[in-house]
């Protein structure tokens, strides 16, 4: 039987082929002009924000100092002294202060009973000389005091305590980069009306991001804040949470691709994990502040690291959940195939192959999700985590706080110094974000490699 085609339904040819397909082109032009223009603003959002960012971090700063850095140490680099030395300094300047420095830094004694308890048990834990050990504090001589605080207090602390109670470093103004590079005639007359009422007030270029400010612990003065508390309460932070998530996440992912049946009950629960990747994060601090804190408080022990972890961990799990699913899927069934066909159990082919071919989404997805962990506020916030602590967490059970925790309080507060120390800060979470990410590209490479040798 012969089949008739009309001449409506033959392609166009010709002028008329020509005309279509200009237009197509010209479509896919406009889309493509598109496309490209997205990527430029995209590129000049990321662009604004970093420059923003060190526009902040970085100018200079009218500065007043009390004690000249110079009249302490040749070139005023106190970076360069010891401990005996920094101690040297505060027992001149500050020998009044000498138990105050013991108290607030070595005891683990309440306040109120370190003045009539022995230093056996005010400094339990401490380096201190044997026969000093049934004496009180206030029977110790000033040297005997000083000795102590050498032996026990870090370099960092004792160069933040010489730095505040002798150096006395006040910022009284800080300016932008933008207006160090084009407002100096606006910076030098507001210096000129600094020294009226401040003498010794002088023009700084400083960068707020420097070495002292990675390894100083916090304070109330942004001329001696720093982050390291904050970045060590992070890392543990992240340690807990993908302690946590991954193999919990990675194992039901597992289960939900390889085991589960296609019932309703299963569907259900995938439906619901992906809802749950959706849930706005303060809603897992409130979870977390009613289960981990509060109804676990005694295996949590609280507002601890662990809590935030923990809060962390079910924040992250669906996404990682989700990714490793997406990673598992992609294994060609011919792998399992293979594998059954010369006689290797279901367990065995999954850890043998299919994790394996899966493992490099299943990393990135992780990273990913860490990534995102990290730069989290609000259910730090509603767990409790400290806005000011200067102590380093050293367990799971330790008070913490964490970047993001410290950016905003720093932004919270009036004075324009501590927005740029803020500033700084945020600097060091991107760069912790790309070492994140950086990580990924390098493990999910050499899983690649490994796969394919």
């Amino acid at each position: 039987m012969s089949v008739s085609v009309s001449q409506s339904n033959l392609l166009p040819t010709g002028a008329e082929f020509q005309k279509g397909l200009a237009r197509r082109n010209f479509r896919g032009s406009v889309w493509g002009r598109f496309y490209s223009l997205s990527l430029v603003v995209a590129i000049l959002a990321l662009i604004a924000l970093f420059l923003n960012i060190i526009n902040s971090a970085v100018g200079y700063t009218i500065t007043v100092y009390e004690v000249e850095p110079t009249a302490l140490v040749a070139g005023g680099d106190i970076g360069s002294l010891d401990a005996n030395q920094l101690v040297g300094i505060l027992q001149e300047y500050q020998e009044r202060r000498l138990p105050v420095y013991v108290r607030d830094n070595l005891s683990v004694v309440d306040p109120s009973l370190f003045t009539q308890v022995a230093i056996s048990e005010a400094l339990a834990g401490h380096t201190y000389p044997a026969e000093l050990a049934n004496l009180t504090v206030t029977e110790l001589s000033r040297d005997q005091q000083a000795s102590i605080l050498a032996a026990n207090l870090p370099l960092e602390v004792l160069r933040t305590l010489v730095r505040t109670d002798v150096i006395g470093e006040k910022v009284i103004h800080p300016y932008s980069l933008n207006e160090s590079l084009f407002e100096r005639a606006r910076i030098d007359a507001e210096l000129l009306e600094a020294q009226e009422d401040e003498p010794n007030a002088r023009l700084e270029f400083r960068s707020w991001l420097n070495f002292d400010f990675l390894i100083n612990p916090g304070s109330s003065d942004p001329a001696a804040a720093g982050v390291r508390t904050a970045l060590f309460g992070t890392l543990w932070v992240i340690f807990i949470t993908v302690l946590f998530a991954f193999p919990v996440g990675v194992g039901a992912a597992i289960y939900l691709e390889e085991y589960a049946a296609a019932n309703r009950l299963n569907k259900l629960i995938e439906t619901n994990i992906r809802n749950l990747a959706g849930v706005p994060s303060i809603i897992y601090g409130l979870l977390g502040l009613a289960v981990l804190v509060r109804s676990l408080e005694f295996i949590t022990q609280g507002r601890t690291i662990i809590s935030a972890g923990l809060t962390l961990g079910l924040l992250i799990l669906p996404v990682i959940i989700i990714n490793s699913q997406e990673a598992i899927r992609a294994v060609p069934s011919s792998i399992r195939e293979a594998s059954f066909g010369v006689g290797a159990t279901k367990w065995q082919t999954i850890w043998n192959q299919v994790l394996p071919a899966a493992m490099p989404g299943i990393l990135t997805g992780t990273i990913l999700a860490m990534s995102r962990a990290v730069g989290e506020t609000a259910p730090l916030i509603v767990i409790g985590a400290s806005t000011f602590i200067v102590t380093d967490p050293t367990s799971p059970f330790a008070k913490f706080t964490a970047l993001p925790i410290q950016i905003y309080q720093w932004t919270a507060r009036p004075q324009s110094e501590f927005r740029a120390i803020a500033a700084a800060a945020i600097i060091v979470l991107l760069v912790l974000l790309l070492l994140f990410n950086a990580t990924a590209i390098i493990l999910r490479q050499r899983y690649r490699k490994s796969l394919q040798g």
